[in-house]
């Protein structure tokens, strides 16, 4: 029993994923997608910083570190999505 369930592991092992055929341009289309959301992080946080330098100066109240914060975890939940969904997939 021992050695058949030691040959199974592996057989697993010498698995490799390839990726579909016709698959590059849905690739492409995913990275242009995620370099869309770093695009729009980088503007959200620059625009915080006006929008902080704007509230300091006139001394109104500070909505600006909650763009900033926004920002940030909308970016790490991007760079993070591919190991969240095998976190997710893998798990089920």
């Amino acid at each position: 029993m021992h050695t058949i369930v030691l040959a199974g592991f592996e057989a697993i092992d010498q698995i490799t994923a390839d990726t579909p055929p016709g698959s590059e341009k849905l690739i492409l289309l995913v990275r242009w997608l995620l370099w869309g959301v770093m695009l729009a992080g980088v503007a959200g946080i620059i625009y915080a910083g006006g929008k902080f330098a704007w509230e300091k100066w006139n001394g109104g109240a500070l909505e600006s570190p909650k763009i900033v914060v926004a920002a940030l975890i909308g970016g790490i939940v991007a760079t993070s999505a591919s190991a969240l969904i095998n976190t997710v997939v893998l798990a089920t």
